[in-house]
């Protein structure tokens, strides 16, 4: 199970008590805050493209919505989510619990920068029913995020 793998990937930072699991889906965004009893916007969710046939992954904040326009100019490509069949070979998280942390080998993290108006978000840890509260920093160091971009819209 990938929360074990990301349970064990924060226990080298002595953090792994942070994650909170639930006894409810945390899904969705929209479950995710009820479950945590925050805004929909805190959740910072993980969204699995393909570029140049490899696999990324753009965290954002959970309003904002991927802009084409804005991801064509930064990954000179269109925008192609990996399917729902895919996402969990290619990135090493099934959907639902999908987090840029103790990813498969290869995959390259983005954050958006509509993440960065928040002082802690609410990125899944690899199970339909986890969350960790983290500030912008720590998700910063424990994502080990290529860089800071600017591909989403409907957030400012």
């Amino acid at each position: 199970m990938a929360i074990n793998k990301v349970k064990e990937y924060f226990r080298s930072f002595g953090i792994e008590e942070k994650i909170r699991v639930f006894s409810v889906s945390s899904a969705t965004v929209e479950l995710a805050a009820q479950a945590l009893g925050c805004e929909e916007k805190r959740i910072a969710k993980s969204l699995s493209f393909s570029v140049d046939g490899s696999a990324i992954l753009v965290v954002a904040a959970g309003d904002a919505r991927i802009d084409n326009a804005k991801f064509k100019a930064q990954f000179h490509q269109k925008a192609k989510m990996l399917t729902a069949d895919e996402v969990e070979s290619r990135i090493g998280h099934a959907v639902g619990g999908v987090c840029p942390f103790a990813v498969n080998p290869g995959v390259k993290t983005y954050l958006d920068v509509s993440l960065k108006r928040f002082e802690t978000v609410f990125p899944a840890c690899g199970s339909s029913d986890s969350a960790i509260e983290l500030t912008i920093p720590e998700l910063e160091k424990y994502s080990s995020f290529v860089e800071w971009v600017d591909v989403c819209k409907d957030w400012a």
